[in-house]
């Protein structure tokens, strides 16, 4: 993570302030709002119905194939790789059904997912990975942080599928700790250089063809992606320590994500990076990340702008965020655009799901002059929680700043509504840019108590509270 960019600390609500040697005015009237806003439905919720109504997840049919019977054996050692696939095989060449995990633990190497088949991991039942890197080969199309390529295949694939699903009471276990993961990463690694060099390639245009990584390069892979699928879900499975990414839908539409718990201890671990992909619903989820929660993405910098598909139209609702930054995020990896984000009665740091760390940020969003592109329409209300790490609201859209860029780039419409926190550095930390002004922040009937410390506002128009009380005292 990059150092904040200088801000300016609010002593009031209402004031002027000069950065970088231009003039950043942000005026607060409580309760108005400008005349666009007033022409603007009163109230974006109103959508949430609609969208909900048009994610419908997929329906197999009664019809099951049990791994067992095509070889798996579930001692935790022999490789069930290809029994896996044939039973996936022999599902989708039949028309479709489940494929059963039984109580067991099946070890395994890269598992793709074909059209009309249904993934069911039994309760008492375990899907181990491999941890050797030759079992994620060949190389597939994937996207690696936001920037389309070939590399090694995530633990759970699908590509171009309709109707596919990971079910179950039972375990997905990445066992990223026991491979070689985190050393590709750690301490100056060799992931660095793949990463560096795939970037580069994004930006100089470089044919997607040719960005081959697998065998021989350091780019770990996701461990569930759909990448151009229809009708996904994934429900109620235990998914632990993956390798990079957890549930990474792509240029997919129609998913829902629900009743999944996540326990992720390496670094850059999200719990669901919803990515490029529109009408998704995330529902009653656990997650215990060693990063961002739910981090919304659209691609990265040239390469995201070349694809340019948005993210648009996410509702998640009635989690737990336990992660070491945000719980619904957006960005960095915007560069396609989100939309219509809509997050309601979430908990922050439950002390009933406590996880490996607190929370930084209840809602952070993460863009730049490199990345470009746009967000509009962030909406999060009926959130609860305690002992935030730092601010309730982070928007930096200064985050790697380093990296230069001369793209323009908006956030607009970022909304908090019937929140309550109790413990937090600050309410605000908003980093607009003097080319590009954050515009459009509204917090309404809003209860913060213990905040340590005074708001930080930069390059913010529009910036207005509504019977918001910190520490006791309406703002």
């Amino acid at each position: 993570m990059s150092p904040h960019p200088p801000v300016v600390t609010m002593p009031s609500r209402r004031f002027v302030l000069k950065a970088g040697g231009a003039l950043a005015a942000t005026t607060l009237v409580p309760g108005t709002a400008p005349a666009q806003a007033r022409t603007e439905s009163s109230d974006p919720w109103h959508q949430v119905p609609h969208i909900l109504r048009k994610i419908r997840p997929p329906r197999f049919p009664r019809r099951r194939w049990d791994v067992t019977s095509f070889g798996a054996v579930g001692d935790g050692v022999t490789d069930c790789t290809a029994a896996f696939r044939a039973a996936i095989a022999e599902c989708h060449r039949r028309g479709g059904g489940r494929v059963v995990v039984p109580p067991g633990r099946f070890l395994t190497g890269a598992v793709h997912l074909l059209s009309d088949v249904e993934l069911h991991v039994s309760e008492g039942g375990v899907i181990a990975f491999s941890t050797d890197p030759n079992a994620y080969l060949p190389v597939v199309f994937t996207r690696w942080e936001g920037t389309e390529c070939y590399n090694y295949s995530p633990f759970i694939y699908a590509h171009g599928r309709r109707n596919v699903a990971i079910t179950g009471k039972g375990t997905l276990d990445g066992q990223a700790r026991q491979g070689p993961w985190e050393s590709w990463y750690a301490g100056g690694g060799p992931q660095g250089g793949d990463q560096r060099a795939l970037r580069k390639m994004g930006d100089d245009g470089v044919p997607v063809g040719q960005r081959v990584f697998g065998a021989g390069h350091f780019l770990r892979p996701a461990m569930i992606q759909f990448v151009k699928c229809q009708n996904i879900l994934v429900s109620d499975v235990t998914i632990l320590e993956p390798p990079m990414w957890t549930v990474n839908p792509v240029l997919s539409t129609n998913v829902t994500v629900r009743g999944v718990t996540v326990v992720s201890t390496l670094y850059n671990t999200d719990g669901c990076d919803p990515e490029a992909s529109s009408y998704v619903h995330i529902h009653d989820c656990r997650f215990n990340t060693n990063d961002d929660c739910v981090a919304v993405k659209s691609g990265r910098d040239a390469d995201g702008r070349r694809v340019g598909v948005p993210s648009e139209n996410i509702v998640v609702q009635d989690c737990l965020f336990s992660g070491r930054w945000g719980g619904i995020t957006v960005g960095s990896e915007m560069s396609g655009g989100v939309r219509n984000v809509f997050a309601e009665r979430c908990v922050i740091n439950s002390p009933d799901f406590p996880g490996n760390h607190p929370v930084k940020y209840p809602v952070y969003i993460k863009a730049s002059k490199k990345r470009g592109a746009y967000v509009e329409g962030v909406h999060v209300r009926d959130f609860t929680g305690r002992n935030v790490d730092r601010e309730v609201i982070f928007v930096n859209m200064a985050y790697n700043s380093s990296e230069g860029g001369t793209e323009p780039v908006s956030v607009r419409g970022i909304r908090m509504e019937r929140t309550r926190i109790d413990g937090a550095d600050a309410v605000l930390n908003l980093v607009g840019l003097d080319t590009d002004h954050l515009s459009d922040v509204r917090l309404d009937r809003c209860v913060f108590t213990n905040v340590a410390g005074p708001d930080k506002v930069a390059f913010t128009d529009g910036l207005r509270l509504r019977k918001v009380f910190v520490n006791g005292v309406e703002q």
